[in-house]
């Protein structure tokens, strides 16, 4: 289930993002602060071109989804994910969970946000994620090297159109 997150979801959100295999994937891998997530999350929380949700798996805070630069008027939004690693992978429900929030997030955007165009970037090595974007209907547009954790990285940029 996904839900708003509420300010008492704020230091979750933090200490899922700062795991070490979220860093890893993540475009900014550096440790976030209290101080730069709470500027985060007082400029993100009412933006009318954010949303912030909160993965829920059996009635628990599992993970969150955020949608960004969200466009009602053209349709458009990009969007990003993260779980709950140690608490989903302490009850054995990690895969499932990880397979789980991306069906309902694109869910979501079809159905309350009404967008027919999303776009995400995944670093190249994360074959994993890649591999379900494509079983979701992404398509890997362009690639473009970056400087992250200071080395270059390949980043893909994907996208899912919604079909009529």
């Amino acid at each position: 289930m996904l839900r708003p997150a509420t300010d008492a979801d704020q230091e979750n959100v933090r200490t899922w993002r700062n795991h070490d295999e979220v860093r890893a994937v993540s475009l900014a891998q550096h440790v976030i602060s209290p101080d730069e997530h709470a500027a985060w999350w007082a400029n993100t929380k009412d933006n009318p071109s954010r949303r912030v949700l909160m993965y829920e798996r059996g009635g628990v805070p599992a993970g969150v989804v955020t949608f960004f630069d969200y466009d009602a008027e053209a349709k458009t939004s990009w969007w990003g994910y993260y779980l709950d690693n140690d608490g989903l992978t302490e009850r054995g429900e990690l895969l499932p969970a990880w397979i789980q929030i991306q069906r309902e997030a694109v869910k979501y955007a079809d159905a309350q946000l009404d967008i027919d165009t999303l776009d995400a970037e995944v670093l190249e090595v994360n074959e994993g994620v890649r591999r379900f974007n494509k079983r979701n209907g992404f398509v890997e547009m362009e690639t473009e090297t970056r400087e992250i954790g200071g080395k270059p990285t390949q980043v893909i940029h994907v996208r899912r159109e919604r079909t009529s």
